[in-house]
């Protein structure tokens, strides 16, 4: 397992509890990690360390957790020297390291996404500007771990943004405003064409309780989603899923490995407002909670091409919620080096954390810990997930308290379809 966060903490967790799995390594891993897996400082992006790892280990399956090493091509080098590999190579990885290159496989496979322009010059930012609103969507083209984009109805805002990415040599993406609630769907793929969809999940990108604040990487998730129409999973590999794999296929860069939409459920039906080349996170750690196949066989089969082969996947009853504790500071600089107690709970998922010389646990990044909780409803998981939360001491830190609320409250609602 390749990567350091939350998301790989709960794909090592789930993989630890598959019998098919005899040895776990996670490169370079967190505290949470080093429980259930060997641990190895390699650089995740560095494909000639992944690469030697994996040759000293005799791996059977590499999996790539990031989208940095992918989109580095760190999944190609393992592929090159004979390892299976979950993850897709550099040119499908676009999908997600380029906006404009993911607008462009969209357009020609016919999938429904918002309207788009692409900015490079600030010349042409005020007239492009003009053409979008009265609600903005401003996003750094390339990789920005979820925080690179801006949702505004004021224009000198969505300016603003749009001017210091330019600055900072990034090209920028203008969209038009999606109505309608959020899913995240993720789609295990092989290089042949097959398409395994996952439990539909729900996750919370901006900072405050309301969705109010900066974007941040997440800061927490849920599944299944009660409110979702019938149909709606197998409508969306039908209608993007599918054609998006095959026009990937048709220009010589078959995807293979896990492709996650994020839509909007619009008064049009289901757009897509971006896509993903791995995992998404904190969606996963909800998802794989609930997940009761064992996980090695389905991300070995769709490495080596057999997905069609594998058998129906089997889901527990009931939900998970996924609530994020972040650092003091979070989405901008954070606080570290803060003592953690009370984090070695069972569905505590470690993300920016590490050991002291001394065996105390102590903060290393903004989103610190993922808290899961379960239960035979939606209102039993979350209860559940704010119990653990209660349990869990971080100095300074801050979490919402409205994850999978709304839900439960009966306020999401579908647009009707014209």
């Amino acid at each position: 397992m390749v990567g350091s966060g939350a998301r790989e903490h709960a794909l090592v967790l789930a993989l630890s509890k598959d019998p098919e799995v005899v040895a776990l390594a996670c490169a370079p891993g967190n505290a949470g990690t080093a429980s259930l897996a060997e641990t190895y400082g390699v650089d995740a992006v560095d494909a000639e360390s992944v690469v030697g790892l994996a040759g000293r280990w005799k791996a059977d399956l590499v999996v790539i957790g990031p989208e940095g090493p992918l989109v580095a091509g760190v999944a190609d080098a393992v592929r090159a020297a004979g390892f299976a590999c979950f993850g897709p190579g550099a040119d499908a990885a676009r999908i997600e390291g380029s906006k404009a290159f993911a607008k462009d496989v969209m357009t020609t496979a016919g999938v429904p996404t918002a309207h788009s322009e692409i900015v490079d010059n600030p010349a042409r930012l005020d007239a492009a500007l003009a053409r979008f609103g009265p609600t903005w969507v401003v996003k750094d083209d390339g990789l920005a771990a979820g925080k690179g984009v801006v949702v505004t109805t004021d224009v000198h805002a969505a300016r603003a943004h749009a001017m210091t990415l330019l600055d900072d040599g990034h090209p920028v993406l203008l969209e038009s405003f999606l109505d309608g609630p959020e899913v995240s769907l993720f789609c295990v793929v092989d290089a042949e064409g097959a398409v395994v969809p996952l439990l539909p999940a729900q996750d919370f990108k901006r900072v405050g309780n309301g969705d109010s604040g900066p974007n941040t990487g997440g800061m927490g998730a849920y599944a299944p989603l009660p409110w979702v129409p019938d149909g709606l999973v197998s409508d969306v590999v039908a209608r993007i899923i599918e054609p998006v794999v095959a026009e990937m296929a048709r220009r010589g860069t078959p995807f293979s490995g896990l492709l996650y939409a994020g839509l909007a459920l619009t008064s049009n039906g289901p757009e897509v407002i971006e896509f993903n080349c791995r995992f998404g996170d904190p969606e996963t750690q909800s998802v794989l909670a609930l997940l009761r196949s064992p996980l090695s066989r389905l991300l070995l089969a769709a490495a080596q091409g057999r997905l069609a082969e594998h058998p129906p996947l089997e889901w527990a009853d009931g939900s998970a919620v996924t609530v994020v504790i972040a650092a003091d500071g979070y989405p901008g600089r954070p606080r570290t080096g803060d003592t953690i107690t009370g984090a070695e709970a069972d569905g505590v998922l470690h993300a920016g954390t590490r050991r002291r010389d001394d065996g105390a646990l102590i903060s290393a990044g903004g989103r610190v810990l993922a808290v899961v909780g379960t239960g035979d409803t939606l209102p039993a998981a979350r209860d559940d997930a704010y119990r653990k939360v209660t349990a869990v001491h971080l100095p300074g830190s801050h979490h919402r308290t409205d994850i999978a609320l709304r839900a439960i409250n009966g306020e999401i609602g579908v647009p009707v379809t014209n």
